[in-house]
């Protein structure tokens, strides 16, 4: 009996040292403030400038590998600046869509409506047969935007998107 009188006492003060009890809501709300800050912090990128949703008609661009060789279907796509375009895998994974001549004043623009991207103009991987990858040209200047497939170079894998 004395044993677990001496663990009672124990277990008491370990629980009374712990605080228990809850927080006051002053105490919660200032701890959930610098979280919502740094939350929107990173919804804008490094330079302030913001992912930009499409406002207009979405284009498909079909990313095809067979025995007439690596292309994009089509190779050359004339869109609106609010436009967005849809990269669809059809065969001969993987694909992605990188950019290497853009206007330099959409060039942040561009980058930031670029979901998931893997670098430096540079859009994520595509795996698999149907995997799409979806670019908003909202914000963007007009002008040609040339691209390539990063996998498929050397097979002359590339485009052009003239935004007027």
């Amino acid at each position: 009996m004395r044993f677990s009188g001496l663990a009672l006492v124990a277990a008491v003060a370990t629980l009374s040292a712990c605080g228990g009890g809850e927080k006051p809501a002053a105490d919660a709300n200032q701890a959930a403030a610098p979280a919502a800050a740094a939350a929107a912090a990173a919804a804008v990128p490094v330079g302030g400038v913001a992912a930009m949703a499409a406002t207009g008609k979405t284009h498909e661009v079909k990313m095809v590998g067979d025995e007439k060789g690596y292309r994009f279907e089509p190779a050359e796509l004339t869109i609106k600046v609010g436009d967005a375009v849809k990269f669809t895998v059809i065969s001969a994974v993987p694909h992605n869509v990188a950019f290497t001549a853009v206007p330099a004043d959409s060039r942040a623009q561009l980058q930031a409506n670029m979901p998931e991207a893997m670098g430096d103009m540079m859009g994520k991987m595509l795996m698999a047969a149907n995997d799409a990858y979806t670019i908003s040209f909202a914000g963007v200047k007009p002008g040609k935007y040339e691209f390539n497939c990063t996998p498929h170079l050397a097979n002359n894998m590339k485009g052009t998107i003239t935004v007027q």
